[in-house]
């Protein structure tokens, strides 16, 4: 469906074209081969080894997630412990039907990688590439914020609060050593079992944690690529009337049937970016709204009890998680903003100086950026800096709600 909308690859007319994309997709790229969704060429046997790292993490999210879930049912007694555990399972359930979503949208992410790279390639003129270098560095550097971020969240959480909880004892008095994911149904006090289930776990985190940030990475890698054609689109539009990016001697006609066809390039890019990551922007949005309500939760009962080191592991989770949704937001609206000042845009430049008929073909443009292009939830509600406010007074509303309940 999405194939056929592709243009065939030309002649590479950028010099620098394999350094810059390898620049803009670098942390994309190393990010999501973990998981198994960045397309890659691989021959023989090797082919089938994305599909092999895909089985392996979902067996080892649904073997924590179902350990989790047995223990919270059939174990756990206290409520603030259940609460804690609840969030986490969550979290972790999100992501995997995030990575469900990324992995059944394949082969539309690797059109849309591949139509990254082909405007690089066909890049001619120096401005253009700074244009889009200008936006590259930006996606870049919103992947790199929310990987780092992340990562740092979740080692803290694994490592730091894992040695808060340290060692507790039992009705018996006897020392039991406890894991930050729950378990069910075997002894995991004994080496190696112990060590070999914490592993495990920490294996879990890391993919939970990849797939976040991956999904994250992945639409700012799209959505300020086509801001970066936008603003081309844009610079082609001023230069009409005068013509230098163009040979003088060319029918401005032609010169606005190239924007045009540009133009819808890019709307159909954006289309398909917004298909491919609705359902993820969805899940998102419904777990993060939930989960940092009971991190804003934990963060008050750990400043009650004084428990520092686990406040401090819980407040890094708040801030990585508000930040992701706070990067989706933000990339939503800057699309948004960009697709629409291209009707501003034709509005400014010297139409009165073009024939009478161009005039009329620049109404098209005006017409199409009247619908921006931009990323929703799950068609439901469109992504953009309100949509963050609106989140996070949620959170608030939720927090208080959970608080009067357990109160109770």
């Amino acid at each position: 469906m999405y194939l056929s909308i592709q243009n065939p690859i030309n002649e590479p007319r950028n010099p620098n074209y394999e350094k810059d994309i390898a620049y803009v997709t670098k942390y994309n790229k190393w990010v999501l081969t973990c998981i198994g969704i960045w397309p890659i060429i691989l021959k023989n046997i090797n082919k089938i080894l994305p599909k092999i790292v895909i089985g392996i993490n979902n067996l080892l999210c649904s073997f924590i997630l179902i350990q989790s879930a047995l223990h919270i049912i059939y174990e756990e007694k206290d409520v603030l412990l259940r609460l804690k555990i609840l969030g986490l399972i969550f979290f972790s359930f999100i992501s995997l039907m995030k990575y469900w979503a990324l992995t059944i949208h394949k082969p539309e992410i690797k059109y849309c990688i591949e139509q990254v790279q082909s405007d690089w390639k066909q890049v001619e003129m120096e401005n253009d590439r700074e244009l889009m270098l200008k936006y590259g560095i930006l996606g870049r550097n919103l992947t790199i914020y929310s990987i780092l971020f992340m990562y740092m969240g979740s080692i803290t959480y694994m490592s730091i609060t894992q040695y808060a909880m340290g060692l507790q004892f039992n009705e018996h008095n006897q020392t039991i050593r406890v894991l930050i994911y729950p378990t069910y149904g075997y002894n995991i006090q004994k080496s190696p079992i112990y060590e070999i289930i914490y592993g495990v776990q920490f294996m879990c985190g890391y993919v939970v944690d990849t797939i976040t940030s991956g999904a994250c990475g992945l639409a700012a890698l799209f959505v300020t690529h086509a801001c970066g054609q936008i603003d081309i689109i844009t610079s082609r539009l001023d230069d009409i009337v005068a013509g230098q990016f163009y040979s003088k001697n060319l029918n401005p006609d032609i010169r606005l049937m190239g924007i045009i066809k540009h133009h819808i390039r890019i709307l159909k890019f954006s289309a398909v970016v917004e298909t491919i990551l609705q359902e993820v922007f969805f899940l998102e949005f419904i777990g993060s709204t939930f989960v940092i309500c009971l991190l804003e939760y934990y963060c008050i009962a750990d400043w009650e009890q004084k428990n520092i080191i686990s406040l401090t592991s819980y407040v890094l989770l708040l801030i990585s998680l508000t930040f992701n949704m706070f990067l989706l937001c933000y990339i939503g609206d800057l699309l948004i903003q960009k697709s629409s000042n291209i009707g501003v845009a034709v509005f400014m430049i010297d139409w009165f100086h073009l024939p009478t008929k161009t005039i009329q073909n620049l109404i098209l443009i005006m017409a199409m950026s009247n619908t921006p292009a931009k990323l929703t939830v799950g068609r439901i509600v469109d992504l953009s800096l309100s949509t963050f406010g609106n989140v996070l007074k949620t959170t608030f509303v939720y927090l208080n709600f959970l608080q009067t309940a357990v109160m109770q």
